[in-house]
């Protein structure tokens, strides 16, 4: 289902993870839980990989990781302050150490000016650590924009990894 390149990224982030002790979960929207398919497709992933949030509505985005609705009303589904909502959310409903949530607009529609197609929000959580959040333009028709955003939230999953033992 996945390439053999995105197969060995997944692989080798999962054992950097599982050497330092270290586990994931995922909060996707615009990815429909590529990002834990792809995770999961590895064997023993299941040493890493603690869980996976699809909160593809607002509903779910609010009942699975206690977004407030407000928070959505006021910012949009898609922005950065609801990815870093939708990353911390996903740190306190699992027991993960470190989370990657995802929001865009994969199209072909619903776009605006000021959200064309492709914009995506990448954020990562670290427990007890940091939230960081980037923005993105990916090029692009609908799976284009998905693959992209699944490479770049591998990245931001490496480079979210703490130095240090958390547990």
């Amino acid at each position: 289902m996945f390439s053999d390149d995105l197969r060995q990224t997944a692989a080798a982030l999962l054992a950097e993870y599982e050497f330092a002790g270290y586990t994931i979960a995922t909060a996707e929207s615009c990815t429909g839980g590529l990002i834990a398919a792809l995770l999961t497709d590895i064997p023993g992933s299941s040493k890493v990989v603690d869980r996976g949030f699809v909160t593809y509505s607002n509903a779910a985005k609010s009942d699975m990781l206690g977004i407030p609705p407000s928070l959505i009303h006021t910012h949009g589904a898609v922005s950065p302050e609801v990815a870093a909502a939708m990353a911390v959310g996903a740190l306190s409903k699992s027991r993960a150490d470190v989370t990657v949530a995802v929001t865009g607009i994969a199209g072909p529609g619903g776009a605006t000016e000021t959200k064309p197609v492709g914009r995506v929000y990448i954020a990562t959580a670290v427990r007890r650590g940091l939230v960081k959040h980037k923005e993105y333009t990916f090029q692009g028709d609908r799976t284009a924009v998905r693959l992209a955003t699944l490479v770049e939230a591998l990245a931001r999953l490496k480079s979210a990894r703490p130095q240090a033992n958390l547990r």
